[in-house]
Formats: C-alpha cells, structure tokens, sequence
C-alpha cells in the first residue's frame, strides 16, 4: 500500500514513537525517519557526530540544532521522500518546528499530520529503566515482559543484553524534564494548525496501533 503521507509523531521518550513509527512505515511504504537511530548508529561507529552527540545523549539532553536540522534537511532531500515521510524524534523544540516548516515549503509540500502519542512519566520511566537492548543486532527486550532480557542474552544473536546509558533512571528523568520544558510545547504549537491528533500510549503497542490506523482511515 503506497500512500502519499507526511507525518510527525510526537510523545515523551519512552511513549513508543519508535515502535509506531517503524509499523506505519511498512504500512505506508514511505521512510521512517529517526534522528535518534541516525546518532546512535554514528555514536556506535565513533563518528566524529557520534562523538558529538553522546555528549548530549548521555546526560539526557537535546542535541544542538544546527546539528540536528543539518541531518534532517539532507535526509527529507532524498529520492524516497518525494512520497511521504515519517518524522520520529524531530522536531523537539518550537524553533525545530518552524525550521521544518520552512523547510518543507522549500521542497513545496508541507505536513499533513502530527500524532501525539501520549503517556504519564510513571507509566515511562518503569518502562526505559526496564528495557535492554543488543548491541549488535538492536533488538529490543524489557525485563518485566521478557525472560529472555532477565537472562541477559539476546535470544536472535546471541550477543550480551546491554542498558543503554540513556535508560538510566536519573537519565531518564532528565530526558522527561528535557521533553516537558522544551519539546511538550510542540503539542499547542500542532494543534493551533489544526494538524494535531492524540492516541494513547499507556497500553500495548497494538491498542496504539489500532488508534492510528483509525485516525489514518487504515485497514489491518
């Protein structure tokens, strides 16, 4: 199913911006985009952008804009946006907005929609604190929904389960002070462009899903 789409989904880390993100992009046939995957992967290798943004990362900060604008600027100039994009984890401050804004008019298209994915911080830090993740093939486990995470070893490669430094506890609570002093204003700034839909984000990914297909006019 190829659909012309261009879409933002907001939510605190840990809401499962990702997740969504990852399932509407197979759905639509159009590119997720993910500034957050776009650093970890150059952190991984040591890039020197790697190197500059674990800095930020680590402590449970934003990275710098003219950072962050650069990369996705050169990303929504590729081929495979010209039919639709999926945005995850940019913008995350106003002045990140209205830079897409602008943009976008450049590229002479503009958004068609923002899903706000919400969700209580109790409800996500129990979920950050707990995941784990393969440092090799990415997969994702949690240590109250999975035995395999308890047991520390990913269950499709066989590489050591590691908590990434930003799903500390004390990380975690700064990355939500972080998200609610400067991307949670991104909320009013959508809906007074009436381009603003919320789903909830407290149950499983699937109810998420389900609620987004519903807002899209999606089919399973």
């Amino acid at each position: 199913m190829q659909s012309i789409m261009r879409l933002v989904i907001l939510g605190a880390p840990g809401a499962g911006k990702g997740t969504q993100a990852v399932i509407l992009s197979k759905k639509l046939q159009i590119p997720h985009i993910s500034t957050g995957d776009i650093f970890r992967s150059n952190i991984k290798n040591e890039t020197p952008l790697g190197k500059l943004a674990k800095q930020y990362i680590d402590s449970g900060a934003l990275v710098p804009d003219e950072v962050t604008v650069g990369i996705v600027k050169d990303r929504l100039a590729e081929p495979d946006c010209i039919n639709g994009f999926i945005l995850d984890g940019f913008p995350r401050t106003i002045r990140q907005a209205e830079t897409l804004d602008r943009m976008l008019e450049e590229l002479g298209t503009k958004l068609d929609m923002v899903i706000d994915i919400e969700a209580g911080d109790d409800i996500i830090i129990k979920r950050l604190t707990g995941r784990r993740v393969c440092p090799e093939c990415t997969a994702i486990y949690h240590l109250r929904t999975s035995e395999t995470a308890r047991r520390g070893i990913c269950e499709k490669c066989g590489a050591k389960l590691i908590q990434r430094e930003d799903d500390s506890e004390e990380t975690v609570k700064n990355r939500l002070k972080t998200y609610h002093d400067q991307t949670e204003p991104l909320i009013s700034y959508y809906e007074g462009k009436g381009l603003l839909v919320r789903v909830g984000g407290e149950g499983s990914a699937a109810d998420t899903t389900a609620e987004i297909y519903q807002v899209l006019g999606l089919t399973e």
